[in-house]
């Protein structure tokens, strides 16, 4: 009898021999085949238990044309907000019996491409995908015909479900509430040109803020759209010492998302300005950090729990034979108000 921590797993012989019956009988009994006779099923559930035998889940998935795996393709797992939208989703396959492989992309195009296409991820039933560079209408043409669903604001005309953030009204809701706590040069921080179009993350922003100018009753001044490269904290911080610099009259800054937010205050900080008697800043995303920097962030919270859940649900059903035209869902952002917006 092998031992139950021995130097290899317990095999379907293994079990076999210990029951005294054919390795059939055994896997019939794994497999739930009802053509087993109640007392030799029981007999071998017993051996199972006492040799601590666990069955190829994946062979046998295989067999039926399921794994069980689902790939999560997404840019950075270090981000807080893609690491909560990680942890969310995770959660919401496992309550559907699945399990997540997660494979960074780094919003790189040619990975993007890979991942659409079907490698490096492999023996998977479907696709959930977070795309940053790979347009929608070359994502319509991927070869690989994994079942697929998007999150976030990128994808548009690719033909799959997609989970979709209203980021106009994101913008919106932003510098609404900056304008409603008194502030009038309200800067973008984190815009970006790419051969002259902007990502649709940053247009809708950019949409929602002049949207809001316009209802104040404010003139939109294109020098306080701030360009930076990427969105994280040292850009933030610098982006905000350049933007001060040359915008010394600047009381408000929108920032595109909470990291850049830390990064701006800190930035501010060491030029002696005070958040937010000075300047007020806001962000998005409502991440952990938010609720415990110095002044607290206010920021706009996407509840990413009912992001993982939608997408799950397209999802699954899909894998469960859906074959309908693609499906669009909508979250949207809910206003939290804290210390550094004076509101």
């Amino acid at each position: 009898m092998p031992p139950r921590n021995g130097s290899r797993p317990t095999t379907l012989r293994d079990v076999a021999e210990a029951a005294g019956v054919s390795i059939k009988t055994v896997s019939n009994v794994v497999n739930d085949h009802p053509h087993v006779r109640p007392e030799m099923r029981e007999r071998v559930k017993v051996v199972i238990e006492r040799l601590d035998y666990r069955p190829n889940g994946i062979g046998r998935q295989l067999r039926q044309g399921r794994t069980g795996l689902v790939a999560l393709a997404l840019p950075n797992v270090t981000s807080p907000y893609y690491g909560e939208l990680t942890s969310a989703l995770v959660t919401a396959a496992r309550a559907r019996g699945i399990t997540l492989l997660v494979e960074q992309t780094d919003g790189d195009l040619e990975r993007e491409r890979e991942v659409a296409n079907g490698f490096p991820v492999r023996l998977v039933d479907g696709l959930v995908f977070v795309p940053l560079t790979m347009p929608g209408g070359e994502l319509a043409q991927r070869r690989d015909s994994t079942p697929a669903v998007l999150i976030g604001e990128h994808g548009e005309g690719s033909g799959y479900d997609r989970v979709t953030i209203d980021s106009v009204d994101l913008g919106d809701i932003a510098v609404r509430h900056l304008t409603e706590v008194g502030r009038h040069t309200i800067a973008f921080l984190g815009d970006k040109l790419q051969t002259s179009t902007r990502p649709p993350v940053v247009a809708q922003r950019i949409e929602g803020y002049r949207r809001a100018l316009r209802r104040a009753k404010l003139k939109f001044d294109p020098s306080l759209l701030w360009p930076l490269p990427e969105w994280d904290r040292v850009y933030g911080y610098e982006g905000t010492l350049a933007l001060m610099a040359a915008r010394p009259d600047v009381d408000a800054i929108f920032a595109a998302n909470d990291l850049l937010a830390f990064g701006a205050m800190h930035a501010l900080r060491g030029l002696g300005l005070r958040v937010p008697q000075d300047v007020a800043v806001m962000g998005v995303d409502d991440v952990e950090q938010s609720r415990y920097s110095a002044p607290t962030l206010t920021t706009i919270t996407l509840d990413r729990s009912e992001m993982a859940d939608l997408a799950m649900g397209l999802l699954a059903d899909r894998l469960a034979g859906h074959d309908g035209p693609e499906r669009l869902l909508t979250v949207t952002g809910r206003l939290v108000v804290r210390e550094s917006s004076g509101g």
